[in-house]
């Protein structure tokens, strides 16, 4: 097993998620909470508050961003080979809707092939609180 995988087990949701913003402090900023994390998956929750709003009162763009990247950076390193890294090299997102609720950010990498090197698409979707879509992105990870 995955040591940082073997690390969520053990200590669970709200630990796992603040060692994670303690290591990558600029994730903080949402204050993100793990749900779900397994090899292909990730699911992270964070609040609709203030400090995360823009200026028509609804979540921004970029604290949307920054969730995506958590949630697919976490579940790569969780999905790759034992001794392998990888790096973010790109971000295309949508904003399909005002985010007016709390957020469930899902990374959902079934279809990437991690065994490879090179660039894969890992693509990240972000829900409110009634189901309803608000975001998409694909997140383009050159793995080692």
């Amino acid at each position: 097993m995955n040591q940082y995988l073997g690390m969520y087990k053990q200590m669970g949701n709200e630990a796992f998620s603040k060692a994670v913003t303690q290591f990558a402090p600029y994730f903080s900023t949402i204050e993100p909470t793990f749900t779900e994390l397994r090899q292909g998956y990730a699911e992270v929750k964070f609040a609709n508050r203030r400090e995360v709003h823009n200026h028509l009162g609804t979540v921004h763009a970029i604290a949307l961003c920054n969730a995506a990247e958590l949630a697919a950076g976490t579940m790569t390193t969780v999905s790759i080979p034992e001794g392998r890294q990888w790096i973010p090299v790109g971000m295309t997102v949508q904003y399909l809707a005002k985010a007016r609720t709390d957020m469930r950010v899902v990374a959902d990498g079934a279809s990437v092939n991690w065994e490879q090197t090179g660039d894969v698409q890992v693509p990240v979707d972000a829900f409110d609180t009634e189901g309803k879509k608000v975001f998409t992105a694909t997140i383009t990870m050159n793995l080692k």
